[in-house]
């Protein structure tokens, strides 16, 4: 039997099957700025919600973080317009960065504006803002700053499990 080399098997002795991984996939590197973008769009759609008490622009923007998070960033709203009408007019980035830490930080944000939604709905509308206002603060960290504490969270976890990074 011939074997492909890029995969490895990983006996799961428990349940009797091998679990084949491609071993060398990595995924392609993304210009920095487009998850900057996206997280400037969503801190001001955030910030303007809560200010006009417009508690559907949370459920809204988890959906905008879910398809970017969970599809990429062809699925994301603002990140295709980034791609689409805002990168043209730059010139190349500076460095290309991992995927997979900023969409790991959307992931986290979706369950932050979840949670924010279903307090929305279920009453406690303090509850609601107070989460919505978490994921604001830390996308406009990240987007002013560079800081993006979720994709740190990723960091640590994803050195903690020994995977390598793409840059």
């Amino acid at each position: 039997m011939l074997r492909d080399p890029r995969i490895s098997g990983y006996p799961t002795g428990k349940v009797g099957f091998i679990l084949a991984v491609m071993a060398d996939h990595r995924p392609t590197p993304i210009d920095p700025r487009g998850p900057r973008f996206n997280q400037a769009v969503l801190a001001i759609a955030l910030l303007v919600g809560f200010g006009l008490d417009q508690r559907w622009v949370s459920a809204v923007f988890a959906v905008v973080l879910f398809l970017g998070a969970a599809f990429g960033p062809r699925y994301g709203p603002f990140l295709r317009l980034y791609v689409e009408a805002v990168k043209p007019r730059l010139g190349p980035p500076a460095e290309l960065e991992d995927p997979r830490p900023p969409r790991f930080a959307a992931a986290i944000g979706v369950v932050f504006l979840v949670g924010s939604t279903l307090a929305f709905v279920l009453g406690p509308a303090t509850v609601g803002w107070v989460l919505a206002l978490i994921v604001a603060a830390l996308a406009a960290l990240a987007a002013t700053t560079g800081i993006c504490v979720g994709c740190e969270i990723y960091l640590v976890l994803a050195r903690r499990r020994g995977v390598q990074l793409v840059a």
